[in-house]
């Protein structure tokens, strides 16, 4: 090997180490600041109710200012990706289903940018026949991104009726 070609392998060496260098350092900062979110567990619950007042008016702008890109949920038995549930709900109110939806007791654990709250959904579901009042157990995971909570997941069973119903 020439003299002139060492010294090109050997400078070529020294700047892909750099680079390494730089991409490892890079991420690491990327983790190193990450924002976490202020410890505010109202503005967890007050998203919560922001998912409910989208759903009981089928507003779409509003589920997609709080719902993350990749949100999903396990309701009813089944999977929901993304608009799936708020479109279902939109295709109930359509054929003349009618919901009410409480949230109460929340509890909220936050940890940095993730948190996830549980609670008991107290309302009602109703048709052309009458409306019953029905409750679900629940929780969400949220994640905080651009300055505000998101949706991330969401996962709702129904309630063993109680004694007196």
């Amino acid at each position: 090997m020439t003299a002139s070609r060492t010294k090109a392998l050997f400078a070529n060496l020294q700047a892909l180490t750099v680079l390494a260098s730089w991409v490892t350092l890079s991420g690491t900062s990327e983790v190193l600041a990450k924002t976490c979110a202020p410890e505010h567990k109202e503005a967890v619950v007050d998203v919560v109710n922001q998912f409910f007042e989208a759903a009981s008016h089928d507003d779409e702008n509003l589920f997609k200012e709080i719902l993350a890109p990749d949100f999903y949920a396990f309701d009813n038995g089944k999977r929901f990706d993304g608009m799936q549930l708020p479109q279902l709900l939109k295709a109930a109110h359509g054929s003349g289903k009618t919901y009410a939806w409480s949230v109460n007791d929340p509890q909220v654990q936050i940890a940095c940018d993730w948190a996830w709250v549980t609670y008991t959904n107290r309302g009602s579901v109703g048709d052309a026949t009458g409306t019953q009042p029905m409750s679900w157990l629940e929780s969400m995971v949220l994640h905080y991104q651009g300055q505000r909570w998101h949706i991330q997941f969401l996962h709702s069973t129904r309630a063993a009726p109680s004694a007196s119903n």
